[in-house]
């Protein structure tokens, strides 16, 4: 599984943005609110990814900031939502926002993305409301640690679900052991211990 990609913009457009990895280019479908801020063409990136497999493609789809991945795995687990479904979702409102909207209930805010109607916003407030609430640390208003980008908090939560941690399990671990810029090692051994207790 690939978990994020560091390379080159050899191409870009609103649907998706290619990254030339050492020659390699992989084809990365994308949000709006992603796209808006990629830098330009031949400009080096590092989007975190998330792998979805089926049946007749593998396909990847990026993102620059930990919380709007979050956002698209919370927004995956929603009964009949696909991840094309998910990125609309993502690029109709910046990542903070639509956290914060999923987590006040305020489903009449989701309808104002394209494509969400009334039963759709309802399901989304009530699957996702209280794990939305999670994400942004306690109703705070503010992101917590698992939401901010770091290399060292994304490879602990890899690694803690490649030990057969859920993965829920793992980015709260994470989230409440981790700070940003920690060594892998330090986050690793504090999430453990977090998760033995």
């Amino acid at each position: 599984m690939i978990a994020a990609l560091a390379g080159t913009v050899a191409e870009k457009d609103p649907e998706r943005v290619v990254v030339d990895v050492q020659g390699v280019g992989y084809a990365v479908h994308v949000s709006l609110q992603t796209f808006a801020d990629l830098p330009a063409a031949g400009e080096p990136v590092r989007l975190l990814v998330q792998t979805e497999v089926r049946e007749d493609a593998i396909e990847l789809f990026g993102f620059l900031t930990a919380l709007e991945r979050a956002l698209f795995r919370l927004l995956r687990k929603v009964k009949g939502l696909g991840p094309r479904t998910a990125l609309g979702v993502l690029s109709g409102m910046p990542a903070q926002q639509l956290a914060t909207a999923i987590a006040a209930g305020e489903g009449d805010t989701l309808r104002r993305i394209p494509g969400v109607g009334r039963r759709f916003a309802e399901r989304i407030v009530l699957e996702c409301r209280e794990a939305a609430r999670t994400l942004l640390g306690a109703g705070s208003g503010a992101v917590d640690a698992a939401a901010v980008p770091s290399a060292a908090l994304d490879e602990a939560v890899s690694a803690l679900v490649n030990l057969g941690y859920r993965r829920l399990d793992a980015e709260r671990a994470v989230a409440r052991a981790g700070r940003p810029g920690a060594p892998l090692e330090e986050v690793l051994r504090a999430a453990l211990q977090g998760l033995g207790s």
